[in-house]
């Protein structure tokens, strides 16, 4: 709310319409699961809103409207503010490995089991494709 209030008075279009998309994430998630929502919750919905407007800003480069990718880009360096600092590939790669040596994953058989486990452990830390593709590489 007070990131909301001094997106308002800098009139920062951008920063208020990506924090009212968040608040109002919060609140529906809220409503219908029918209670409080954990920290780790709160940072799942942030990090798919970014994602969101990521995938929105990707397709719009790709179709040429870098005139609508731009503002979506724009909104996803703001949530991205909110978020834990994300974890470099070395760092995932190093969880990664340590994983695999844990659970004696051999193949791409095993990459179900290992990227249970690594999405649990980077939770909020690391996106899945990130995740997935340290994974793939390792296991191959």
């Amino acid at each position: 709310m007070a990131a909301m209030k001094e997106a308002m008075k800098a009139k920062d279009q951008v920063a208020l319409a990506s924090l009212r998309a968040v608040k109002s994430e919060l609140l529906l998630s809220k409503t219908s699961g029918g209670g409080e929502l954990t920290e780790e919750d709160e940072i799942k919905i942030v990090q798919k809103l970014v994602k969101q407007r990521k995938d929105s800003a990707r397709i719009f480069s790709e179709q040429n409207r870098e005139d609508l990718s731009e503002p979506e880009l724009a909104q996803a360096a703001v949530l991205e503010k909110f978020l834990p600092e994300q974890l470099s590939e070395e760092d995932v790669a190093a969880i990664v490995k340590e994983i695999i040596s844990k659970t004696g994953a051999t193949g791409m058989k095993d990459m179900g089991k290992v990227m249970g486990m690594a999405n649990k452990e980077l939770a909020g830390k690391a996106d899945g494709r990130t995740i997935s593709t340290v994974v793939k590489a390792q296991l191959t």
